[in-house]
């Protein structure tokens, strides 16, 4: 395992650098992006309503959110597995799963009271944070490894 390791320095610095975009995105999250439900959600949110917000530059903030957590992530997925046709599958699962959390986000906000604060919450934590990348990673990996048996 070391020795694989260190065979493959360059592909786990890489990696490690992505993932370090991916924190640097998170930590400077607030400053890079409009988002009005930061402070919400950090609050005691089931007793408050949702606070005011544009739509149109909430989705340009999501939007632009999950594509630069997308193509980091789409990387990562690259430089582990090096498989451009799983990378291209990969990217396509991200485009479907940004248009059906981007149709429930929005939903969620226009036609839903308070009562939806848990389903708000977790729509907009799988949009603004590379949680996908957690799934397809592992999920990945098991298919490599059974494919080699």
């Amino acid at each position: 395992m070391l020795r694989k390791l260190l065979d493959n320095k360059f592909r786990v610095l890489l990696v490690l650098a992505l993932v370090f975009v991916l924190v640097w995105v998170r930590a400077f999250e607030d400053v890079l992006f409009y988002d009005p439900f930061y402070a919400y959600f950090k609050n005691d949110y089931l007793n408050l309503a949702f606070p005011k917000f544009d739509a149109m530059q909430l989705f340009f903030a999501m939007t632009f959110r999950y594509f630069i957590n997308s193509i980091v992530s789409l990387g990562i997925i690259y430089v582990l597995f090096s498989d451009f046709q799983l990378t291209r599958f990969s990217g396509v699962l991200y485009v479907i799963f940004y248009g059906i959390l981007m149709l429930a986000l929005f939903s969620l906000l226009e036609f839903s009271d308070n009562g939806n604060n848990f389903l708000l919450f977790y729509v907009r934590r799988f949009l603004i944070q590379p949680l996908l990348l957690l799934l397809f990673v592992p999920a990945f990996y098991y298919q490599e490894r059974m494919s080699k048996k």
